[in-house]
C-alpha cells in the first residue's frame, strides 16, 4: 500500500474518489468546509483534517477536487496553502476543472518550490467514478506520472498520460464540450419523441441499443424521463465549465457554433432556478420552448 493520499474538496466527486481509494486499501486524509462532506469521509474510513494545510502535512500525494478556480488557486498558492506547507518532493494532483492557463501557472510555481505537480482532471460523473467508470487525463512530467500511476489507477482503471501540464485540462474541456452537446441532444430528442406521442421510457430503451446510443443517453436519459434531476454534475458548476470551454476555444482560435447554442439552453435553465440540479435539467428549457409553440 502506498502512503497516505490527501483530498481537499469532499463534494460529490471528491467523495467518489475517496470511496475508490479506500476500496483499494489506501489511507486517506481529507478536508472540506462542509460538515456533511466530512461526515461522508469518516463513514468511508478516511481521517478528517482541520485544514487544507493539515492535509498537506499528512499526505504524500495531495489532490484538489474543488468547485472554482479561486478556491484551487487559494488552496495551492495562497497564504498557508500547499506551496507554503508541503514538503519538498511531495506531489500535488490538481483534479478540479479549471483553466489550462491557471493549470500551467500552478505547475510552474509549485515546481519552482521543489514540489511535483500533476494535471489530473477526471472525465466521468461522480456516480460513474464511484463505480470505477471514467478516465483520468494526466498532464505533467512522465516520471511523476509513473510514480503515482498505480494510485491513480486505483481511482479509475484508466489514467492516461496525455502530455505536459495544461494539456490534460484542455482534453477535459474537450470532453465536457461533448458532454454538453450530447446531453442537450438527448434532451432535444426526448422532447420531440414525447411531443409526438411516444413513450419516453421506451424511446430511451430502444435508442440505447441502436446507432444513436451514447453515454449521456444512458446516464441522463432516465433522469429526463422521470423529470427528476439529482445532481451528478450541478448545473451551477457546469456553467463554469462552459465558460472555460469558450475561453479555451478563443485561445486556440477554434469556433464552437453547436456549443454556442447549447450554452444558451443551459443558461436559460440556470436562470430559471435550476442551478443546484443535474445538467440534465436542460430538458426543462426545451419543454418550455415547445410549450410556447
Amino acid at each position: 500500500m502506498t502512503g497516505t493520499v490527501g483530498i481537499v474538496g469532499l463534494g460529490l466527486l471528491g467523495s467518489a474518489i475517496v470511496s475508490r481509494l479506500r476500496a483499494a486499501g489506501h489511507a486517506v486524509v481529507g478536508y472540506d468546509i462542509v460538515p456533511s462532506c466530512v461526515e461522508r469521509l469518516v463513514a468511508l474510513g478516511g481521517t478528517p483534517a482541520k485544514s487544507a494545510a493539515d492535509v498537506a502535512r499528512a499526505a504524500d500525494l495531495v489532490c484538489t477536487v474543488l468547485p472554482s478556480l479561486a478556491s484551487v488557486e487559494a488552496t495551492i498558492l495562497g497564504v498557508g496553502g500547499f506551496a507554503a506547507t508541503s514538503r519538498p518532493g511531495q506531489t500535488i494532483a490538481q483534479m478540479s476543472t479549471i483553466s489550462p492557463a491557471l493549470t500551467e501557472r500552478l505547475a510552474r510555481e509549485t515546481t519552482a518550490r521543489g514540489l511535483a505537480f500533476l494535471d489530473c482532471p477526471i472525465s466521468g460523473t461522480s456516480a460513474m467514478v464511484a463505480q470505477g467508470n471514467g478516465v483520468i487525463f494526466v498532464g505533467g512530467e512522465r516520471a511523476v506520472y509513473d510514480r503515482w500511476k498505480a494510485v491513480l489507477e486505483s481511482i479509475l482503471p484508466r489514467a492516461v498520460h496525455v502530455g505536459r501540464a495544461g494539456q490534460a485540462m484542455v482534453l477535459k474541456l474537450v470532453a465536457n464540450l461533448l458532454v454538453a452537446l450530447n446531453s442537450a441532444a438527448v434532451a432535444e430528442a426526448l422532447t420531440l419523441a414525447k411531443r409526438a406521442g411516444l413513450d419516453p421510457q421506451v424511446v430511451v430503451d430502444v435508442l440505447g441499443v441502436g446507432a444513436a446510443t451514447s453515454r449521456m443517453l444512458e446516464v441522463r436519459g432516465p433522469m429526463m424521463v422521470r423529470g427528476e434531476f439529482p445532481a451528478q454534475m450541478k448545473l451551477d458548476l457546469f456553467m463554469k465549465d462552459l465558460h472555460l470551454i469558450q475561453e479555451a476555444a478563443g485561445a486556440a482560435g477554434a469556433t464552437l457554433p453547436l456549443t454556442d447554442v447549447a450554452e444558451r439552453l443551459y443558461a436559460a435553465a440556470h436562470a430559471a432556478g435550476h442551478g443546484g440540479e443535474d445538467l440534465a435539467v436542460v430538458i426543462t428549457e426545451l419543454e418550455r420552448q415547445a410549450g410556447r409553440r
